[in-house]
């Protein structure tokens, strides 16, 4: 171990700002055609990745730490990431994300993240992951996530950490499309539900009440097509499932009681997960119709689940870029 720290030491000194930049673009010279290629490029501790406008069709599974994406288009839709697997074309949902992050010290500011199975209208209704995270420590920024079912995979390797912090990004699908297992903060994120019948934004799968996961909404807004029907706020994928939504503006009509038992008339997920709501508000707001076992906080229990709390007060890294 003492000789694997002075190893890493000696490799920080050689690269003291441990940030190279590359270029990905589809016609520039000096520049790579692929983020793959471009990621294989950058120095073991990862670096800078600037990437002009266009789609790049490519599958990519992130193994080197402090990688950092940046579109530089005018807006997020501009550089567009993006495959096609589907649990119905690859055997399970695990091997679906067109991004898969299980390196620490992630970033991606300024593109979209998708997988486009359901495009084409012949593919059935399958499982189909955008985005994947296992790596500690990552930041997202103004960027957008597009699928249907299971579009952001948030998961929590055992015995580690997994660390997340979506801000101003856009989440879009329809069942259970932020799920798994992490400690993810979203902050004024829009989560958007698309046109089907039984919409769950969340479905967490924290399965120990000692297991330090959970995912809060702060600031968010909610918002669903005209023919989405049958929206909750989420349904436990596990027993110990905690969701969290603070200040969030509800333009999505939903279900009354806001949360969904996993199996109705036979599952009891909901005697056990952890719901919560705190000031909501706009039309899908209804504190006094939602299941008696969810939570409307208290201004001291919501102050719990700020920011800061959250991450026990460790949040340098998010300043940072996801470095230590």
């Amino acid at each position: 171990m003492i000789r694997y720290c002075l190893a890493l030491l000696l490799a920080l000194l050689a690269h003291p700002a441990l940030a190279e930049t590359v270029r990905v673009s589809p016609k520039a010279t000096h520049a790579y055609r692929t983020v793959g290629a471009a990621i294989e490029a950058l120095p073991p501790f990862g670096g800078e990745i600037r990437i002009d406008p266009g789609e790049y069709r490519e599958k990519l599974w992130i193994t080197k730490p402090n990688v950092h994406l940046i579109g530089t288009g005018a807006r997020p839709h501009d550089v567009v990431l993006v495959y096609g697997d589907s649990s119905a074309s690859v055997g399970n949902t695990y091997e679906t994300p067109s991004v898969y992050v299980a390196a620490s010290g992630f970033r991606a500011d300024n593109l979209t993240i998708a997988n486009d199975w359901a495009r084409d209208p012949a593919h059935p209704n399958s499982q189909a992951v955008a985005l994947a995270v296992s790596g500690d420590r990552a930041v997202f920024t103004r960027v957008r996530i597009l699928s249907t079912q299971d579009t952001l995979y948030l998961v929590h390797p055992q015995n580690e950490q997994s660390r997340q912090l979506f801000r101003d990004c856009y989440v879009e699908g329809h069942v259970d499309f932020v799920f798994g297992n992490a400690k993810a903060y979203f902050d004024r994120c829009e989560l958007h539900g698309l046109a089907r019948d039984n919409i769950f934004y969340t479905a967490q799968s924290r399965s120990r009440p000692d297991e330090d996961s959970a995912f809060v909404f702060n600031d968010c807004v909610l918002t669903a097509s005209p023919d989405a029907k049958g929206i909750y706020l989420g349904r436990a994928w596990r027993p110990h499932a905690r969701v969290i939504w603070l200040f969030t503006r509800m333009e999505a009509v939903i279900e009354p009681a806001g949360w969904r038992e996993w199996y109705p008339g036979r599952s009891k997920t909901l005697d056990t997960a952890y719901f919560a709501e705190y000031r909501s508000s706009g039309p899908g707001a209804s504190p006094t119709t939602r299941d008696p076992r969810s939570h409307q906080l208290t201004d001291t229990q919501a102050a719990r689940w700020s920011l800061a709390r959250f991450f026990g007060d460790d949040i340098g890294w998010i300043d940072r870029g996801g470095t230590p």
